[in-house]
């Protein structure tokens, strides 16, 4: 099953439709990364996509490096340093005070993908510092149905299709509208996404020297690592 998407505009590797994610605004994830990263601080974005967050964070002081393996996405971020590159094969050869990997990326149906991402993230967090990781928590996976969603302003985000396809795999498509009836925009995108519990979360950052420290939300989905 290969991530994949339709709509106007490019379409990444990962299926993400650049137009629509051009749309969206940030929601309270700069405020997120405000909890855990020191004023005017160091900040590795890891899949900042258009810079949806990223251009927040620098109106809030922080330096960040966004990080993205599609240029379409890195050609919208402004005023920050920009790295083109596949998140499990960035090597810097420097350190952070926050690291975040946004996205669900964590939950990728492979083990190597999964365990590539945070060696990442772990070569790249100083001593001291923060990984901070959006995950979909096994709960949250449960409650998955055809017709969830939201809206914000002009955009509305439905999950059209649903699927566990083998225990704890899951297929779903979203469907993103933008603008009003007789000018809507319409996209989709098609995805896998492994259902991972506490412990798996645990053991996979353990296997790359990182500890799970804390859940920074109610709904449990913002996870602080920290080196172990």
């Amino acid at each position: 099953m290969r991530n994949t998407g339709t709509g106007p505009g490019p379409i990444t590797p990962d299926g993400s439709p650049v137009e629509f994610y051009s749309r969206l605004r940030a929601g309270g994830e700069p405020g997120i990364v405000a909890q855990v990263t020191p004023p005017g601080g160091s900040v590795l974005e890891l899949g900042c996509g258009v810079g949806r967050v990223t251009h927040p964070l620098l109106d809030l002081g922080f330096d960040v490096v966004a990080v993205d393996e599609s240029p379409e996405m890195l050609a919208r971020v402004r005023g920050a340093r920009t790295v083109s590159a596949r998140v499990q094969e960035l090597r810097l050869g420097e350190r952070f005070d926050t690291v975040m990997l946004a996205s669900q990326l964590v939950n990728t149906p492979e083990d190597t993908a999964r365990h590539a991402l945070l060696a990442a993230c772990a070569r790249h967090v100083k001593r001291g510092g923060a990984v901070l990781i959006q995950w979909m928590p096994a709960e949250a996976h449960d409650r998955w149905h055809v017709g969830m969603g939201r809206q914000d302003g002009d955009v509305t985000i439905t999950m059209a299709a649903v699927e566990e396809v083998s225990p704890g795999l899951f297929h779903a498509t979203m469907r993103y509208t933008y603008g009003s009836d007789g000018g809507e925009q319409v996209w989709t995108q098609s995805f896998s996404s492994r259902r991972l519990t506490d412990g798996e979360l645990a053991l996979a950052l353990e296997a790359e020297g990182l500890r799970l420290d804390r859940f920074l939300t109610e709904d449990r989905t913002w996870v602080v690592a920290v080196p172990a």
